[in-house]
C-alpha cells in the first residue's frame, strides 16, 4: 500500500493520492483507471465506448430504465425529481455554491462511507486533476472547483479497499461511473465492496490538460490577460464564459466572442464527441449546472440519491427548475456545423460585428433553464451520430443506444439498417 506523499499533503490535508499503475494502451479510451487494475479484462464489457446496454444498466441500479412517457426522462435518464439548487451559504473555493463536495463531507460527517473518491487539483498544476482518497469531511475542502483532463479515479478502488475503506463514495463522470457501475457487484462479491454511493457530475467534452492550458492561452490573448492569472472557468448556462482571477477580478465574456471556433479538430477527442451520457445517468444523484438557470442543477435519481440530498437538510436550497425558450433552431444551427466540421469543411462563422448583438440576445431568447439541458443533450446525439458515421461507422449499432436514435430523429438522423441499435433488432425480429 503506497504511503501519502509528503509534499502532497502539505498542499492537501487528509488526502491520500496512491500513485496508479501505467494504463494500458487502448482506442477510444478515457482513462477512467479501470485499465489500471486487476479488473483491466473488464474493460471490453464495462466501458460506455464498446457495447453499452443503457437500459439493463439503469434498471441494474435504479430498479428501472427511462420511462420516455414521463416528462424528461427520454434526455436526462430515469429519476425521482429535479431542482434548481443552491447552499444556503456558499463554500469558499467552490464552483459553484459547493453542493457536490458538501454531499460527500455531509456523508463522511454522518459515517455512512468510509471514504469518498473524487478528484483533487494536483500539486504541480491546480488544472489538472488528481484522483485522490478522502477520508475526513475537512478534506473535501481541497476538492473543490474546475479541473480539466483525464484522470484514473477508478484505479483507486483497489487500494481504498485494500485499505479498509469498504463503504464507499464515488463523485465521478459519465465515463468513470458507467465503468464503476458494470463492476459494482463484482466488487461486492470477490473484493469486499459493502455499499457504494454515487455522486455524479454531467460531463459533455473533456480534452487533455495540456490542450486546456493552449485554450487559456488563446483565451488569455483575446481578452489581453495573462493565462497563468486565470483562476477559474466556467461556460455558463447564461452563454456566457466566466472567468476568475488571481487579484479577485471576475469577468462574464459571451460564448460567441470567444475564439471557441479556432480550436483544432482533434481538441476534443473522438470519446468526447461521441458521449452518449451527458447527464451522468447511473450515479444515484447528479449535480451539474445545466438546468439550474444561474444556480445549480440536481437530479434525484433513486432512494439513495434522495437520502444523500435529504442529508444537508436546511443547508440546502431547493426550487423547481424553470424552462425557456425554444431549442429546435439552435439544435439545427449546431448539427449543421457538426457536418461540416466532420466532412472536413470549414465551420460557418458569423460575422464580427453580429457577434457583441447575437451574444447580447441569446441569454434573453434562447433555451434557458431545462431547454437548454434539452437543447446541449440533443447536440451530443447529434454529434454522436455525425462523427461515428464519419471515424468508426461499424461501432454505430453498438455504441448509439435506441433513446439516442430517439433523441435525433426531430433532426433528421435516423438509424440505416446496419446501424440499428443490437436491441432493437431482437425486438424487430421478436415482434414478426
Amino acid at each position: 500500500m503506497n504511503a501519502p506523499d509528503p509534499a502532497l499533503a502539505a498542499t492537501h490535508p487528509i488526502v491520500w493520492a496512491p500513485k496508479p499503475p501505467e494504463a494500458a494502451a487502448r482506442g477510444l479510451c478515457t482513462d477512467c483507471g479501470l485499465s489500471r487494475t486487476a479488473l483491466a479484462r473488464e474493460c471490453g464489457s464495462a466501458c460506455q465506448f464498446t457495447v453499452p446496454n443503457y437500459s439493463r444498466m439503469e434498471a441494474a441500479v435504479h430498479g428501472r430504465a427511462r420511462d420516455a412517457a414521463r416528462p424528461d426522462e427520454l434526455h436526462f435518464g430515469p429519476m425521482q425529481g429535479m431542482f434548481r439548487a443552491r447552499l444556503r451559504t456558499p463554500l469558499a473555493g467552490a464552483q459553484w455554491t459547493g453542493i457536490t463536495t458538501r454531499l460527500a463531507a455531509g456523508l463522511l460527517e454522518r459515517g455512512e462511507v468510509d471514504a469518498v473518491l473524487c478528484m483533487a487539483p494536483d500539486p504541480d498544476d491546480a488544472w489538472k486533476p488528481m484522483p485522490v482518497i478522502v477520508t475526513q469531511p475537512e478534506g473535501m475542502a481541497a476538492c473543490r472547483g474546475m479541473r480539466m483532463g483525464y484522470a484514473p479515479l477508478l484505479s483507486l478502488i483497489e487500494p481504498a479497499l485494500a485499505a479498509g475503506h469498504t463503504r464507499l463514495a464515488v463523485i465521478g463522470i459519465p465515463c468513470q461511473i458507467y465503468a464503476l457501475r458494470s463492476i459494482e457487484a463484482q466488487l461486492q462479491r470477490e473484493h469486499g465492496l459493502q455499499s457504494l454511493t454515487v455522486i455524479g457530475t454531467p460531463c459533455s467534452d473533456n480534452t487533455t490538460t495540456a490542450n486546456f492550458h493552449a485554450f487559456l492561452e488563446r483565451i488569455g490573448q483575446y481578452i489581453d490577460a495573462d493565462p497563468a492569472s486565470i483562476t477559474y472557468l466556467e461556460f455558463r448556462a447564461d452563454y456566457h464564459v466566466e472567468l476568475r482571477f488571481k487579484d479577485g477580478r471576475v469577468r462574464a465574456i459571451p460564448f460567441l466572442q470567444l475564439p471557441l471556433s479556432e480550436l483544432p479538430a482533434d481538441f476534443f477527442p473522438l470519446t468526447c464527441r461521441t458521449c452518449v451520457d451527458y447527464t451522468n445517468v447511473l450515479a444515484d444523484v447528479t449535480v451539474g449546472y445545466m438546468g439550474g438557470t444561474g444556480q445549480q442543477w440536481v437530479i434525484v435519481r433513486n432512494g439513495r440519491g434522495a437520502e444523500v440530498l435529504e442529508g444537508l437538510g436546511e443547508e440546502l436550497v431547493l426550487e423547481s427548475p424553470a424552462s425557456a425558450g425554444k431549442r429546435a433552431g439552435p439544435v439545427k444551427g449546431f448539427l449543421a456545423n457538426v457536418e461540416r466540421a466532420a466532412g472536413g469543411l470549414p465551420l460557418r462563422k458569423m460575422p464580427n460585428w453580429l457577434r457583441p448583438i447575437v451574444g447580447w440576445l441569446m441569454p434573453k431568447v434562447g433555451p434557458r433553464g431545462l431547454e437548454f439541458a434539452r437543447a446541449r443533450v440533443e447536440m451530443k446525439a447529434c454529434e454522436t451520430v455525425v462523427h461515428l458515421r464519419r471515424e468508426h461507422p461499424r461501432r454505430l449499432r453498438h455504441m448509439v443506444p435506441p433513446h439516442v436514435w430517439a433523441l435525433v430523429a426531430a433532426y433528421g438522423l435516423r438509424p440505416a439498417g446496419d446501424e440499428q441499435p443490437e436491441a432493437a433488432r431482437t425486438e424487430a425480429v421478436a415482434a414478426e
